[in-house]
């Protein structure tokens, strides 16, 4: 009786989940510390469009603390006995900051264009349907971009390569790119409902969402496009 207890401790339901809150905890700390310098930078910026490019620099380093977030959580232990997550998120980091950051930062760069041209938009002169295609290619190009972070945390390809495979993946896996965007729309309804703090106090569970629902971009991955 006695030993088929110890051979169960651990892997019981109520330890599955006491693991995975341990992990999300863990890794929302890692991920708020990695992402501190520009977060801080972030709170001392007013909320003044002419402050956007300002406010894409204090957004770099989240790309790699998302992405190494990413990949601690794709490979967290189920096993209380046997967790990681520190580990797991600082190789993470090691492995993939500088490959996140080939590709964050020119999403920020076009983010910040297409955000500054429809602040300012009634100075451009253009018809207002310009403003709906501007909007229509930002969520585009998020939606881009979380294929692309998924990626970039879990595999490793060149940088032209992850970005042809998130382009790929868009309208390949309809499903898992709805998922992306409907994460999208709640953090920005609960954003603009509640504090513009909730996607840094909730960025765990929102990523770990991410991953679930790019589980069919991830499986044909490795399926196709890996040796």
């Amino acid at each position: 009786m006695s030993t088929a207890r110890a051979d169960t401790f651990g892997t019981g339901t109520l330890s599955r989940a006491t693991a995975l809150i341990h992990t999300l905890v863990t890794v929302e700390a890692l991920l708020l510390l990695t992402a501190a310098p520009g977060l801080a930078g972030l709170l001392l910026l007013a909320p003044d469009p002419a402050n956007l490019p300002l406010a894409a620099l204090c957004l770099l380093p989240l790309g790699p603390a998302a992405s190494a977030a990413l990949h601690a959580l794709h490979h967290r232990g189920r096993d209380l006995t046997d967790l990681h997550p520190v580990r797991a998120f600082l190789h993470g980091w090691r492995l993939n900051a500088l490959p996140v950051l080939r590709l964050w930062a020119p999403l920020l760069a076009w983010l910040t264009v297409i955000a500054f041209t429809l602040t300012h938009f009634s100075a451009t002169g253009l018809p207002g349907w310009w403003a709906a295609l501007l909007a229509l290619i930002g969520t585009g190009s998020l939606l881009w971009g979380a294929h692309a972070l998924v990626l970039t945390a879990l595999f490793t390809f060149r940088t032209r390569d992850t970005a042809r495979l998130a382009a790929y993946f868009l309208l390949r896996h309809p499903r898992a790119t709805l998922g992306a965007l409907s994460l999208l729309i709640l953090t920005a309804a609960g954003t603009a409902l509640l504090t513009e703090a909730l996607p840094a106090l909730l960025a765990a569970p929102l990523l770990l969402s991410l991953l679930h629902s790019g589980r069919p971009v991830i499986a044909e991955t490795e399926e196709h496009f890996t040796a």
